[in-house]
């Protein structure tokens, strides 16, 4: 299946898309509480699946750690560049209000409240802790594929889930009886055009 990838298979991608395509969608959901953007997440995903295919590396049981640290960037970039674009439009003339329809399709979710707590409390951890509690918890990915995601020791996925766990107790009780507007780089969200292509995979500190 690693040779396949690398050598541009269009079946092995096929293959790929159908088995994971779906564990990316949901974490991008869960990331961004917005379904339009997290199925941008997808494709965009796999656009640079597709071409950083040749330095995918023989590790491992399958591709998904590699395909989930792919997809971790673009939705680290997907936030930058909502950013970016609320600041643009917040320095341009007012204008008529288009209704954001976010909250209603986040409502559409099982226990939206809570989630919606959570992704408030999950926006105050360290981005670090943030990852690893999204991508062990939500996505149900073991420690090693974490690690392999994250491109960091199995110890310290550990300890950031450890932290991650304690603070969100507190975080999270603490949202839900003052609830409030998530905050911006949290929820990613952008708002007109589509988000351009994703950059090149960078390594961030973490």
């Amino acid at each position: 299946m690693f040779a396949r990838i690398r050598d541009g298979d269009p079946e092995a991608f096929r293959e790929l898309h159908a088995a994971h395509a779906s564990l990316v969608y949901r974490h991008a959901v869960r990331m961004t509480g917005d379904r339009s953007l997290a199925e941008d997440v997808v494709q965009l995903t796999f656009l640079e699946a597709w071409r950083l295919r040749g330095k995918l590396r023989d590790e491992g049981d399958g591709p998904r750690p590699w395909l989930m640290g792919i997809a971790v960037n673009v939705l680290r970039n997907t936030t930058r560049a909502g950013r970016r674009h609320r600041a643009a439009m917040e320095r341009m003339p007012a204008q008529e209000t288009v209704p954001d329809f976010a909250d209603e399709l986040v409502g559409r979710i099982a226990d939206a409240e809570q989630l919606a707590a959570a992704r408030r409390a999950l926006g105050r951890l360290r981005r670090g802790e943030r990852e690893v509690f999204t991508l062990c918890v939500w996505s149900g990915m073991s420690y090693a594929e974490v690690a392999a995601t994250l491109d960091v020791a199995v110890g310290t996925v550990r300890s950031r889930l450890s932290r991650a766990r304690t603070r969100l107790r507190g975080l999270a009780e603490e949202e839900l009886r003052t609830p409030g507007t998530e905050p911006g780089p949290a929820s990613g969200q952008v708002r007109g055009d589509r988000v351009p292509a994703a950059r090149s995979m960078e390594e961030e500190n973490r």
